[in-house]
């Protein structure tokens, strides 16, 4: 096999602000994998707040490849766990190990002429609507938003709170909620809360229809995640929180939720095991990611049917995506039943 990549910027349509950051632009590293005449692609994408800046995610690439290149072929790299096998996967970062597994389950799936959701037992293509990210803007553009997004198609809305006056955010939710009355509204503020305002403010939420809330609480105390999980009138999803499997088997039962995100679980194969350790639990999964091309969204799309909460509108939120074939602008994200990720380039990208 062949391990090659390539850098490409991936700029947002407009910058989004949440309660740590704001967001205009990050790096996509597109990984290829390439063996008997196919090639497999992956994406990994730059990360500040996972500590993944593009030089690392180069140097994790460059180290892997002569063990990547010795594998005989991507269905031994896949069928015995390439973080057993690769030696020094223990050493990679979650988002290379999954942008690594997202090429060669591409490549599999073009050798068998399968898409991955069938790989993966999965016969019908998952059809799924996502929910659609509002950052934290005032509330005349976030009903502005809510309204346009209602109107393409859009039945779940994100929310992102942790504003330094309360007040702004609930605002801001009143309007998206007159804006977009039959949406499904999620809450998001990453962790900007304290335990305290966090219980006092979820009624508030909850009586303007707020039905879940991402992370509310600072990330590094589990304990009090639970606690305010306990109190809150609607579902608690953990989040940064619940990086690992360990992580999410030790939230089991004590939250509603959490988010799965194959950038930081360390991909598909990661993203499985912990559905099969939450089975039963009380607690469900909601499938997240990071800002990605649609590349980057692709594999998460194909586990699509197996989570509660699908939140896979990363793709959606940049001004010009240079691949193809998961849709979402209507809503609703798609499986291709093409060959592998069902994913290409766009002739525009391609072109450059």
């Amino acid at each position: 096999m062949k391990l090659t990549w390539r850098t490409a910027e991936l700029e947002l349509a407009e910058p989004l602000r949440i309660s740590r950051s704001v967001m205009a632009r990050r790096d996509a590293v597109w990984v290829a994998v390439e063996h008997d005449g196919l090639t497999g692609w992956g994406e990994v994408v730059s990360s500040d707040y996972l500590g993944l800046p593009t030089p690392r995610i180069l140097r994790h690439l460059a180290t892997a490849r002569p063990a990547v290149e010795r594998l005989p072929d991507p269905e031994t790299a896949w069928n015995d766990h390439l973080s057993d096998t690769l030696p020094g996967a223990s050493e990679l970062p979650a988002g290379v190990l999954a942008g690594l597994e997202a090429a060669l389950l591409d490549l599999i799936g073009k050798r068998a002429g399968s898409p991955v959701h069938q790989l993966l037992g999965t016969r019908t293509a998952p059809v799924v609507r996502t929910a659609r990210t509002i950052g934290i803007v005032a509330p005349g553009p976030a009903s502005a938003q809510a309204a346009r997004l209602a109107r393409s198609g859009f039945t779940v809305l994100k929310v992102k709170a942790g504003s330094p006056d309360p007040a702004d955010d609930l605002a801001r939710v009143r309007a998206v909620r007159a804006a977009a009355p039959g949406a499904n509204l999620l809450l998001d503020p990453n962790g900007a809360w304290t335990e305290r305002r966090a219980i006092e403010l979820l009624p508030r939420f909850a009586d303007l229809g707020v039905t879940a809330v991402e992370q509310p609480v600072a990330p590094g105390s589990p304990a009090s995640l639970a606690r305010v999980a306990k109190e809150s009138p609607v579902p608690v999803i953990a989040d940064e929180d619940a990086v690992r499997h360990e992580d999410a088997v030790a939230l089991a039962g004590l939250v509603h939720g959490v988010n799965v995100k194959l950038a930081k679980c360390g991909g598909v194969r990661a993203a499985l095991r912990i559905h099969d350790a939450l089975r039963g639990s009380g607690t469900d999964i909601m499938l997240g990611c990071l800002t990605a091309s649609s590349l980057g969204i692709a594999p998460a799309v194909h586990l699509a049917d197996k989570a509660r909460w699908v939140d896979l509108d990363g793709h959606l939120l940049l001004a010009d995506d240079p691949w193809t074939g998961i849709g979402g602008a209507d809503g609703t994200v798609r499986a291709a039943d093409l060959p592998g990720l069902g994913v290409r380039r766009t002739p525009a990208a391609a072109g450059r």
